[in-house]
């Protein structure tokens, strides 16, 4: 948990295990016990007087923790990319309001449907909403070569959507979420800091 703070603070990428996002405020959740974002939005608001977060998350499944904790929430904007329909069922089409854009993509959603949908959805809405810090939720579980799902994302593709999401707000920080393929782990973990730090 306090990497996930020291991230924000120093602007780094914070390599925690278990991830969060699956962990509403009440309850432990698909592999999650601790919402590691949820907590650094808290922390970056209440230590650092920053009043707009936005998260970007970008993890296979939807965080659907960090969007129930944040859900009414005007000062904080939740963006989630992720494969539907598939685990653990929320975020589908129809669920997104002012601060809340869930982005729902079919299975085999490859780099340039991620670009697209980057395009299209996230960029705009992280503008419009102007955030002070942006935290990115990463997961690299939407990578080809996961076991765990079917999505057909590459190193490349990673390291694309880290670099878009270091250009959205003044302040970026990075927590792990999931990824379970430990071969290709550590050099999608690495593609993506090369993307954090083209800007």
């Amino acid at each position: 948990m306090g990497v996930a703070l020291e991230a924000v603070d120093r602007g780094g990428f914070a390599l925690v295990r278990p991830p969060g996002h699956h962990a509403p405020a009440d309850r432990a959740m698909g592999f999650c016990l601790l919402n590691n974002v949820a907590v650094a939005v808290r922390y970056a608001q209440a230590e650092l007087g920053l009043e707009r977060v936005a998260i970007v998350d970008f993890d296979v499944h939807h965080g659907n923790g960090t969007e129930a904790i944040f859900r009414r929430d005007d000062t904080v904007l939740f963006v989630s990319l992720h494969q539907w329909p598939f685990y653990p069922g929320t975020g589908g089409p129809g669920t997104s309001d002012e601060t809340t854009l869930n982005i729902p993509l079919a299975a085999g959603a490859d780099d340039i449907e991620y670009g697209a949908a980057f395009d299209e959805h996230v960029e705009p809405a992280v503008q419009a909403f102007e955030p002070e810090l942006l935290l990115v939720s990463a997961g690299f579980d939407a990578h080809l070569e996961d076991p765990l799902a079917g999505m057909a994302v590459t190193e490349a593709g990673f390291r694309d959507l880290a670099a878009r999401c270091a250009r959205l707000a003044p302040r970026v920080a990075a927590v792990l979420e999931g990824g379970y393929n430990l071969r290709t782990l550590p050099r999608l973990v690495e593609a993506a800091r090369a993307g954090f730090s083209e800007t």
